[in-house]
């Protein structure tokens, strides 16, 4: 038999938090092959500037996925200008830090308004849209969805919510054709990470960032093109037999022990 190409052209996606990061990593690739792509994000208009400066086709829509009725118009923005929706990738997240006694009630709130009902809301739009010719669905979890990381209670939490919801809805809809699958990543270089360590470790930035990287047994952190790439694997008609899956792109953070 012949493996269908795993380009995504003609097809329409959605990347929440595609504004930057791995978000816009996987906006990029998946523009690159071929993808209308809609950027659902506070402040996607820079990436999406980028995807059409390069001859891509991008639309960015300024979106606050804790707020269900600001998701349901973009997806109807996105089906009025792009068409059918093919693949949504739910990428937007924020993180905290500190253990549960560390971790105030505000705190406790934004992560799950972000990482959790942000996430149900861009699902059950995108379950909508699917589930009468099918679709790929990719949540980007995390590690710490299923292995303990000191002082990430509330991100844990969160995380944690991603992988199961993902096997929900991979259960709940796969006779009407939708996968929906997980990555977990472990520690990415991305802004946010430089932002941290500007923030927690002034001064010290370079060694920390070292420090961090020597967590992951490969020896450094993962690029956001790296996770990309596995989303774009997932999203394409190579990976028609993968759901309720999780990916680990975490340099043998969680299977190796050295």
């Amino acid at each position: 038999m012949t493996i269908p190409d795993s380009k995504l052209a003609g097809r329409t996606a959605i990347v929440t938090g595609g504004g930057s990061g791995i978000g816009r990593a996987i906006a990029a690739l998946f523009a690159k092959q071929g993808a209308r792509v809609a950027i659902l994000d506070l402040a996607g208009d820079d990436a999406a500037r980028e995807i059409t400066s390069a001859g891509g086709s991008a639309l960015a829509i300024t979106c606050d996925v804790t707020k269900q009725s600001d998701v349901e118009q973009a997806f109807a923005r996105v089906a009025r200008e792009y068409g059918a929706l093919d693949v949504l990738v739910n990428s937007a997240g924020v993180a905290a830090v500190g253990t549960v006694e560390a971790t105030t009630e505000q705190d406790l709130d934004r992560v799950y308004a972000v990482n959790v009902k942000g996430v149900y809301n861009s699902l059950r739009s995108g379950v909508a849209a699917m589930k009468r010719r099918g679709g790929s669905i990719i949540n980007i979890a995390s590690v710490a969805s299923s292995v303990g990381i000191p002082d990430r209670f509330a991100y844990s939490m969160s995380k944690g919510a991603v992988l199961t919801m993902t096997l929900s809805v991979a259960a709940d809809y796969v006779g009407a054709g939708i996968r929906c699958n997980a990555i977990s990543p472990a520690r990415v270089h991305t802004p946010f990470v430089d932002g941290y360590l500007a923030s927690h470790y002034p001064g010290r930035e370079k060694e920390m960032f070292d420090t961090l990287s020597r967590t992951q047994p490969i020896g450094r952190m993962g690029e956001p093109w790296e996770v990309a790439e596995v989303a774009l694997f997932l999203a394409s008609d190579a990976a028609a037999f993968i759901t309720g899956s999780n990916f680990a792109v975490d340099g043998g953070f969680v299977s190796l022990k050295v």
